[in-house]
């Protein structure tokens, strides 16, 4: 999918004037910028792509400035080229003024991607698309997130360029924390109807008030639950404050100092979302919003299911935990056996998660040759077999020691505190530490060696062959010119 930026109109929009178009393209541009640039700050490095068809008789139109939807060709040729019952949408109101009742289309359901759109007065048919990343905590804010810019463009396509204000891509910037609030009152809307008091954005803000109040210079630790009033008899209170008394949500400090009576505990800090009723047990009610609030970082859950995460004042979608992904596919294209492939894939998950959870940052040698290559440091003679979980137990406290584990492709580990030298090479990421270039820089001169990095301070990185293969795509707009899905020279190889 090569986009030019001097492409032709579409054949569509060839009937209106060059200012018409140019209002289109800039409507659709300016919402994949601003989706692309806040979707990277919830979920890190991510795309974003649009198809839509302006009238129910006109040409499925496409806008893909990144490449997000390459490799799919065959998909969206079958679905929107060689078959037209997508125009089949049944009874849609033709009046641009009822822009925002739009009939939600099915996704499509394309690997590696998450998607929402739908039908409407304003644009006939539009579907939004970005990366599925394999870390979130939950696709739910994103889908919010599509929905809305789905609804940006119908706002913007009915009020037409004589009254484009061009807000759509700042909003859709700073959308995270609507995101989660759009996600969080769907699932009470589903769980408790629509009448209830629990205001969501409040909540919200406290929580991120408090997990940034350090007492006596501790981060904050506990479980603060929401729960709406009419459901505060399913719960067991061990502690009740009296009703005059009790203290308010938005005291954010005092709200940090109970929270010391949870921290570490099976309780939870119980507030309506206005004030703390008092201290329950492990039992949940029907319904509940739970603030887990784990030192620098914490997460939003909905009846124990993860909906976000939290830290540094911001909501993010990120897991905390690795899914090391990459690695597990590197594994896949090499010569192991898939059960071999399969135990040290989980010897090694096993290793970053843990390093991960006590905060230290551990670096792991995967050295695939039949005979392991010489590394300086602590050699174990007889080699420590990791299947045996005593064994892992053990490897999992030599990681704390500076340096790397060397583990072979017999899932036993060689030594430990290996120091990785290499010479330096143009790869190299100046901004990053040590750690990081050292396995660049071996990776690039042993072959059969795959590297996994864990930074204290940052995501875990993947290194083989001198290059970190997390999966980050790069940033760069190449414009945003709109395509014909029907041009046969749009269809790279078919």
């Amino acid at each position: 999918m090569s986009i030019r930026c001097n492409a032709p109109l579409p054949s569509e929009l060839s009937i209106v004037d060059r200012r018409q178009y140019s209002f289109i393209r800039r409507c659709v541009s300016d919402i994949i910028f601003g989706l692309t640039d806040g979707l990277t700050h919830f979920s890190g490095s991510s795309r974003a792509a649009v198809i839509f068809a302006l009238h129910p008789k006109g040409p499925m139109l496409i806008c893909d400035p990144q490449n997000l939807l390459r490799g799919h060709e065959p998909i969206f040729k079958s679905l929107y080229v060689d078959n037209e019952t997508w125009r089949e949408h049944g009874k849609i109101s033709a009046d641009r003024k009822q822009f925002a009742d739009i009939k939600p289309v099915k996704d499509p359901g394309l690997a590696g991607l998450l998607s929402n759109g739908g039908y409407s007065g304003a644009v006939f048919f539009q579907q939004w698309f970005t990366e599925h990343h394999p870390d979130l905590c939950s696709v739910g804010p994103t889908q919010c997130w599509l929905e809305h810019a789905a609804w940006r463009f119908s706002h913007d396509m009915a009020n037409d360029n004589e009254l484009y204000t061009g807000i759509s891509g700042y909003f859709l910037r700073e959308y995270s924390t609507h995101a989660v609030r759009d996600y969080i009152i769907d699932q009470m809307n589903m769980n408790l109807g629509w009448d209830s008091p629990v205001r969501v954005y409040p909540v919200l803000d406290a929580v991120l008030m408090i997990s940034e109040t350090r007492e006596e210079g501790s981060w904050p630790e506990g479980r603060l639950l929401v729960v709406d009033p009419c459901m505060l008899d399913q719960l067991d209170f061990m502690v009740k404050f009296q009703e005059g008394a009790r203290p308010q949500l938005i005291n954010y400090k005092h709200v940090r100092k109970l929270l010391l009576t949870v921290e570490q505990a099976e309780r939870h800090l119980v507030t309506d979302g206005r004030s703390i009723i008092g201290i329950c047990g492990e039992k949940l009610p029907d319904f509940s919003l739970c603030a887990d609030f784990r030192g620098r970082h914490g997460f939003l859950k909905v009846n124990r299911n993860k909906v976000c995460s939290f830290a540094d004042g911001r909501f993010s979608s990120i897991s905390y935990q690795a899914k090391l992904v990459q690695l597990e596919e590197l594994l896949l294209e090499t010569d192991l056996d898939r059960m071999n492939s399969y135990f040290l894939f989980k010897i090694v998950v096993s290793l970053v998660h843990h390093s991960q959870q006590r905060k230290h940052g551990c670096t792991v040698v995967l050295d695939l040759n039949p005979d392991p290559v010489p590394i300086s440091g602590q050699n174990l003679s007889p080699p420590l077999d990791l299947q045996k979980p005593y064994m892992l137990k053990m490897a999992k406290s030599l990681a704390k020691v500076d340096g790397a584990l060397h583990i072979g492709a017999d899932m036993h580990l060689h030594g430990f505190a290996c120091l990785l030298d290499g010479r330096s090479f143009p790869g190299e990421d100046l901004a990053r530490g040590a750690r990081y270039n050292s396995a660049l820089r071996f990776t690039a001169e042993h072959p059969n060696i795959i590297v996994v990095v864990v930074s204290s301070d940052r995501p875990v990185s993947v290194i083989h062959q001198g290059l970190d293969v997390h999966g980050a795509c790069t940033l760069e707009q190449k414009g945003g010119c709109i395509y014909n899905l029907e041009r046969l020279d749009y269809w790279v190889g078919l």
